[in-house]
């Protein structure tokens, strides 16, 4: 009897693991970046009658140039994450301020071609997000002290003043603050 119920609660484990990573990433927001998966069994939930209001502090650089920086990804996750909750895009309200080394993932194809010699892999997640409702905020003062332009930019960015201001002016409009 013990060696059955044994068996069978292995069976049930296993089967639930496998559909568990038999899973195909979703996309409900963000299409095409941050795929995402359900999870039937979790009990926190964001709650889809809220509005969200959410600013990223993006500081962190790709680990790899030629790939897409999972912080940028990261993003769309996040975004994901609440659509697939229930959030509807018109209640999840980002704003990403873009500093630090982060910087480099902004630049247009002809100046990280220049820097790296190969087109920016991030600019299809950034329209993406941009798409999907994303506001972009780029530092002037990290672009004055890395020597960039304006020109040198993915055209759907606008220019900050700092990003210490874009922060100290959205948090207390009740956008929480995540940093990536």
């Amino acid at each position: 009897m013990k060696k059955h119920l044994l068996s069978t609660a292995f069976l049930f484990l296993f089967l639930g693991l496998n559909t568990i990573l038999a899973q195909t990433a979703q996309f409900p927001i963000v299409k095409g970046f941050g795929g995402i998966y359900e999870i039937p069994e979790a009990t926190e939930r964001p709650d889809g009658s809220l509005e969200y209001k959410i600013l990223v502090d993006l500081t962190s650089g790709a680990d790899n140039p030629a790939e897409i920086s999972r912080w940028v990804d990261n993003i769309a996750r996040m975004m994901n994450l609440h659509g697939l909750a229930g959030v509807t895009k018109d209640r999840l309200h980002v704003k990403v301020v873009v500093h630090g080394g982060a910087i480099f993932t902004l630049l247009n194809d002809d100046k990280h071609q220049a820097r790296y010699e190969f087109t920016n892999p991030n600019l299809a997640v950034y329209e993406a997000l941009k798409e999907a409702g994303a506001e972009f905020y780029v530092c002037g003062q990290s672009m004055i002290a890395r020597n960039i332009k304006k020109e040198d930019l993915w055209q759907g960015v606008q220019i900050a003043h700092s990003a210490l201001t874009t922060i100290t002016t959205y948090v207390p409009q009740g956008y929480i603050l995540l940093k990536f």
